[in-house]
């Protein structure tokens, strides 16, 4: 997680470690997590076994806890809370969807209330919940409603509403983490202060190098990173790239088997591994590795 004192990803939604990820905090059951898919007692099992696992490792375990219902939503705030989680992250639902700032914040507010001592982070991706509110809207006098209320896992490629909420919001001292990795670079211009992305588990490293560059500045050198991080995905999303085929680039990358995403989302293809791991292969990186 970037912050005024390190320089890290972190990322979100895996319930797996790796070697090439050196990460400060990590996320759990969001989105390449598949945690949408998983039922309430596997989340919670994830959610005990990676406090288990991050003691002492990691300075931040944030549990999703995000769901359709609000009960199970309020139930898995309740078990983050009594595990001893770092922060809670609520995705808006996306089935019957809220279709203005009041109706999102009121469900956020029942979710953060029965962790009340707990930060309190909105996860928004509009792309896979439909839910486009602006951001910059939803901000204003949150802290009333919701009094522990952290900051955004902001996973949108809109960077004038991003940039809007980190010019008025600044203050505040509000955490911005970024989740479209191909634009990082452009978010932690406009002041985005963490990174949080499915990539950072087999690019964690060649991340990590980008943010040491940006942080000298040297931005040149950062651009490199961001380009062949992007040329990359770029590649890949040409030959259909999902959350399957993400976790068939994690277990190429790392030789630990993430097992079959949970239907109905299908395993990659033969031929995706193989193009995928020619293509990452092929990229040479500044670092010369």
């Amino acid at each position: 997680m970037l912050d005024p004192h390190k320089i890290h990803p972190v990322r979100f939604g895996t319930n797996q470690p790796f070697s090439d990820s050196p990460v400060c905090g990590l996320p759990v059951n969001g989105t390449t997590g598949e945690g949408l898919s998983l039922s309430i007692q596997e989340r919670k099992q994830l959610a005990e076994e990676w406090m288990c696992q991050g003691k002492d490792k990691l300075d931040h375990v944030i549990i999703h806890v995000g769901a359709l219902s609000l009960l199970e939503s309020q139930e898995l705030a309740r078990h983050a809370a009594a595990i001893g989680a770092s922060g809670i992250a609520v995705i808006a639902p996306s089935f019957f969807k809220p279709t203005n700032k009041d109706e999102l914040l009121g469900f956020l507010q029942k979710v953060a209330s029965e962790a009340p001592t707990v930060p309190f982070y909105y996860y928004h991706i509009p792309a896979m919940t439909g839910v486009k509110i602006r951001v910059e809207e939803l901000l204003d006098g949150i802290r009333e409603q919701i009094p522990t209320f952290q900051g955004v896992k902001f996973s949108d490629t809109d960077l004038l509403d991003l940039a809007q909420c980190i010019n008025k919001k600044e203050r505040e001292q509000f955490v911005f983490l970024y989740g479209v990795d191909e634009q990082l670079l452009s978010a932690l211009a406009i002041g985005a202060n963490g990174a949080v992305g499915s990539t950072y588990n087999y690019l964690g490293r060649k991340t990590n190098l980008m943010l040491q560059a940006f942080a000298k500045p040297d931005l040149a050198l950062a651009r490199k990173y961001q380009f062949l991080t992007g040329e990359f995905l770029s590649f890949v999303i040409k030959l259909g790239f999902g959350v399957a085929q993400t976790k068939a680039v994690m277990t190429s990358v790392s030789g630990i088997p993430m097992g079959p995403p949970r239907l109905p989302l299908v395993g990659a293809s033969e031929e995706f591994i193989a193009k995928a791991k020619a293509k990452l292969e092929s990229i040479v990186w500044p670092d010369g590795d």
